[in-house]
């Protein structure tokens, strides 16, 4: 059974079995609620062979309709839940977007059998493995191995220590709580740190333990490896080439091959240098995370430097699935090999905004689609209605 939390960093961070959510996170959970079935039912030795029929919790008829839509046009595998039909699936593994002790004590409020759910220490276990902390360590450990990588970062446990470090280095710098969502809990210092966010650092040490503090790199190209975890041995699962707004925020994935990932990033660095990355990091990965199985995506960065580009090659470590396997799931299954777009997350604040989008788009760029793949064209991922404001949709080119 998979379902799509993406407040689950939040609740992590915070580790309480009573975190309520953001109104805003609340919203994306229920309008993007069905996401999995883009994803649901691959696995992990093939990376992408769909097996068969997956459960997916999503509530209401407005997904079951908009399933039965898609299913005309595309060979998907899945089927829908409610959380209330939970209990009469006591066997099948649960596959959340993220695990927190506030969704373990949900489903166990539906009835889910416990034994399938991850216990309170393997939740104290995974917070420790999320930590920014281990980015750092392993960025440390890549920068001694590889002359041809870039970046900086450091974890303070005590804020004059941090101050200090501000005080004496040149240029922006980014703070970071070692625990929050891909892209969120950070604070950018143009310049000296302001009293409020020195208020904010006594906290991030208090709460969470320290923070991590970064020189702002000049960032060319976002993009990340991604691996599967399973009894203390990480193997690559792929590519992922994304972008983000300014503030850092995820905002969509190319939709690419890996060797077509491979030839774009090969004009910042060599193909060489990347998979003796993939490999040392595998390694690292297996040695830290030994109790953990599931998915973690590595956030890396091509920048521009006074030695010409270089890789930042640990910029981040996810924890959980990604946006950036949902694109490349996507692409394995539903596109042919050399075919490219764009996957897209986004916002309208607007009412009937999103929808004037979708109907734009599909008139715009209709739908192509031959032996079950899509030749070029728009098609949402979710459902959107006048009220919608979280859509994810891809653009076939």
């Amino acid at each position: 059974m998979y379902l799509f939390n993406p407040e689950n960093d939040l609740a992590l961070a915070h580790f309480t079995a009573n975190y309520t959510p953001p109104a805003s996170a609340n919203r994306m959970t229920e309008e993007l609620a069905i996401l999995p079935i883009w994803y649901a039912g691959m696995d992990r030795r093939t990376f992408g062979r769909n097996n068969k029929e997956a459960v997916v919790i999503a509530e209401g008829e407005l997904n079951h309709s908009f399933l039965a839509s898609i299913k005309k046009i595309l060979p998907l595998h899945a089927s829908l839940i409610p959380f209330s039909d939970i209990a009469l699936y006591p066997h099948l593994k649960i596959v959340p977007w993220g695990w927190n002790p506030t969704l373990r004590k949900k489903l166990v409020s539906y009835g889910a059998n416990e034994e399938v759910l991850p216990s309170p220490e393997e939740l104290i276990c995974l917070r420790h493995y999320s930590s920014r902390r281990h980015a750092v360590e392993i960025l440390s450990e890549l920068k001694t191995e590889e002359a041809g990588v870039c970046g900086e970062s450091h974890f303070f446990t005590d804020t004059e220590e941090l101050y200090n470090w501000l005080e004496s280095s040149s240029g922006n710098k980014v703070l970071k709580m070692p625990l929050s969502g891909s892209g969120k809990g950070l604070i950018w210092i143009l310049g000296g740190i302001t009293d409020k966010q020195c208020d904010w650092c006594r906290r991030v040490v208090r709460e969470q333990g320290g923070v991590v503090a970064e020189p702002v790199l000049s960032k060319v190209q976002d993009f990340a490896m991604e691996f599967y975890l399973h009894e203390g041995k990480a193997d690559f699962a792929g590519y992922s080439l994304f972008r983000t707004a300014a503030s850092g925020a995820y905002t969509g994935n190319e939709l690419l091959s890996d060797a077509r990932i491979e030839e774009k990033l090969g004009k910042f660095a060599s193909i060489e240098l990347l998979h003796r990355l993939r490999y040392s990091i595998e390694e690292k990965l297996s040695h830290r995370f030994p109790l953990y199985t599931g998915y973690a995506g590595v956030d890396m960065m091509v920048c521009e430097t006074s030695c010409g580009y270089r890789i930042q090659p640990c910029v981040e470590i996810n924890m959980r699935m990604n946006m950036g396997l949902v694109a490349r799931f996507f692409h394995e299954r539903y596109m042919h090999p050399g075919g490219e777009g764009k996957f897209v997350v986004d916002y309208f604040k607007k009412p009937e905004s999103a929808l004037s989008f979708n109907e734009k788009m599909q008139r715009e760029s209709p739908l192509k689609v031959e032996n079950g793949k899509i030749l070029s064209g728009y098609l949402s991922l979710t459902p959107v209605t006048k009220t919608t404001s979280y859509v994810a949709y891809v653009n076939v080119f």
